[in-house]
């Protein structure tokens, strides 16, 4: 059964209830969603931080990496006492303390594909902030066969983009994006990344997230957004889907 806000929820969230067009509605929409979260590295941290700042009932997080010194310069929820711990659960007791009324939960593990499929069934929409080709192309192959939004970040050097998707008959996937741009499998071990970068991104992915789900505003289904952190500015392109793509148009 879906949730009420109570008066105290009310009181904590009213400068978002009080945005035209928002309202008690959609800030109970965020209490009642549940969001599943791939990677809780460089965009995971800020993602996650204004999901559960800005309200979102309930989010998973799946990472199975460790924080290292090398993270902390831009992963903030992180600091030098975490050094060793999982970033699972190192993230968990940060957001727990932000938000103690979001129902958190952390995946410590890397998943297969049939465990992935389980959890984007579980949740309401997925937030791929992961750092590698062929999880991203994993991720949009199971929310497109299971019908669940999609937002997609990536970041590196002083350049980032985003890409969302959501179930409709015109709406491309993130294979057709990879297969019209193509994409390099650069790290940022290998490539670096400026720390202010990754963040903005990943708050982006954040608000594309709420925008989804509460239906406010425009989200950027089907675009690609490019941002030059140099220049600081954006760039932005629709993306048509493609008749012959293997995901997307079968």
């Amino acid at each position: 059964m879906p949730k009420s806000l109570t008066l105290d929820q009310a009181l904590r969230y009213n400068r978002q209830i009080l945005l035209p067009g928002f309202d008690l509605d959609a800030q109970e929409v965020l209490l009642n969603a549940a969001v599943l979260q791939i990677g809780v590295g460089g965009l995971g941290n800020p993602a996650a931080q204004y999901l559960v700042g800005a309200g979102i009932g309930a989010l998973t997080l799946c990472d199975d990496d460790k924080v290292e010194s090398s993270n902390l310069a831009r992963q903030v929820l992180f600091s030098e006492a975490d050094l060793g711990r999982g970033k699972c659960e190192a993230a968990l007791d940060r957001l727990q303390s932000l938000n103690h009324q979001c129902r958190l939960k952390g995946i410590p593990k890397r998943l297969d594909e049939a465990a992935l499929s389980a959890q984007i069934m579980a949740h309401d929409l997925v937030l791929d902030c992961s750092d590698n080709l062929a999880t991203r192309q994993l991720i949009s192959k199971l929310c497109v066969r299971f019908g669940k939004p999609l937002v997609s970040g990536a970041a590196i050097r002083f350049e980032g983009q985003l890409f969302s998707y959501a179930p409709g008959k015109d709406c491309p996937c993130y294979q057709c994006l990879s297969a019209l741009f193509g994409e390099q499998q650069l790290s940022c071990v290998e490539a670096g990344i400026l720390a202010p970068v990754v963040g903005i991104i990943g708050v982006m992915q954040a608000l594309e997230a709420v925008k989804l789900l509460t239906g406010i505003g425009q989200a950027s289904l089907g675009r690609l957004q490019l941002f030059d952190g140099l220049q600081g500015r954006w760039q932005e392109f629709k993306v048509l889907r493609r008749p012959d793509c293997p995901i997307c148009s079968v």
